[in-house]
């Protein structure tokens, strides 16, 4: 967490916008142009811990955290903001048995996401507990669930690897276990889908390698070298076209890749021992640029070649990249004070 108590920061299904939970309640962001769409403040939600957009709908999901949570950090909240009346808003509350550590919307199912375990509600008409998986500890709550289609996945049992679970087959109260693919050696420290579910990225705690794993087949498609050092990834993210990816690290850096026209990464000398015991070229990325070093960062693809990284400093980046490797600035600001200039 930031020093400006900025919790968590992520985008909605089709990157349009962002929402941030932070210690003095709820913001929502438009991306293009950067503009502050909705302000919760401390009064009305308290101090939160995640959240998450549905679209551009009224919907939006809280978990209660930080200094001074008015909502419980073991319930999901479900806010109408369309309700005029402020006893209403909170249209549907669920609660478990421990503390939420991320929440994902679709437009027919809510998931939940505890350290050991998630939780899959029809939505938003009188929600059902459909199904429940374990997982191995997962204090980040990994899980992502594709934006258009039914593909959900969230880290195995086993050391590195994901389970990969098809909404619209899987039957509540069938006894049938997730699809695994062993993805690292050690732990997951990011997961991400493109929009219709079809490909799956994967990163380590070791921070070096992304992983790209076709759904279908269920191999990997290309290894992908992030650097040489360890580092913490924050986030990893495809373009609407799945033609590219972006990530971001502790190291301050946003590498941009090419997922469909791999030729166009750059590619080192030197030949690695790979994963599957084959040996592989490390393909780097096509482009990259700087955010602060050390600095939660979420990034997306915007419009066009564009990526968007949003930082819990408050900072807001817009990037213009090329397929032959040029990446330009095309816009920066400071959102949270776009927000207090609307209070």
């Amino acid at each position: 967490m930031s020093s400006k108590g900025i919790f968590s920061i992520s985008f909605n299904q089709d990157h349009g916008c962002f929402i941030c939970a932070t210690d003095t309640g709820l913001r929502i962001y438009n991306v293009e142009p950067l503009t502050q769409k909705l302000f919760l403040n401390y009064d009305t939600v308290g101090s939160l811990a995640c959240a998450e957009m549905l679209f551009r709908t009224n919907l939006l999901a809280v978990v209660g955290g930080g200094s001074f949570p008015r909502f419980d950090e073991k319930a999901v909240l479900i806010w109408d903001d369309s309700q005029k009346d402020p006893a209403k808003k909170v249209v549907m509350e669920i609660t478990f048995a421990q503390p939420v550590v991320a929440v994902k919307m679709k437009r027919e199912r809510l998931i939940v996401v505890l350290r050991n375990q998630v939780h899959v509600f029809s939505f938003p008409n009188k929600p059902q507990k459909l199904f429940t998986f374990g997982t191995r500890d997962n204090p980040k709550g990994l899980c992502e669930v594709s934006g258009f289609g039914q593909t959900l996945v969230f880290p195995g049992h086993k050391c590195g690897s994901v389970q990969i679970v098809d909404l619209e087959t899987t039957q509540p109260g069938q006894s049938s276990s997730p699809i695994t693919i062993n993805a690292h050696q050690n732990d997951l420290a990011c997961l991400a889908l493109n929009q219709n579910g079809t490909l799956m990225a994967t990163a380590s705690k070791k921070g070096t390698l992304i992983r790209v794993f076709d759904l279908v087949t269920k191999k990997q498609v290309v290894e992908l070298r992030r650097g040489a050092d360890t580092a913490m990834l924050y986030c990893i993210s495809f373009s609407h076209d799945s033609a590219f990816l972006c990530a971001s690290s502790d190291k301050g850096t946003v590498h941009i890749f090419a997922v469909k026209e791999t030729h166009l990464n750059k590619r080192s000398s030197f030949k690695q021992m790979g994963f599957l015991g084959t040996y592989v070229e490390s393909q780097w990325g096509l482009a990259s640029f700087t955010v602060a070093a050390e600095c939660a960062c979420t990034c997306a693809f915007g419009p066009g070649h564009s990526v968007i990284a949003v930082c819990v400093d408050g900072t807001f980046h817009k990037y213009v990249f090329t397929t032959d490797g040029n990446c330009n600035r095309e816009a920066y600001d400071v959102y949270l004070d776009i927000g207090d200039d609307m209070e």
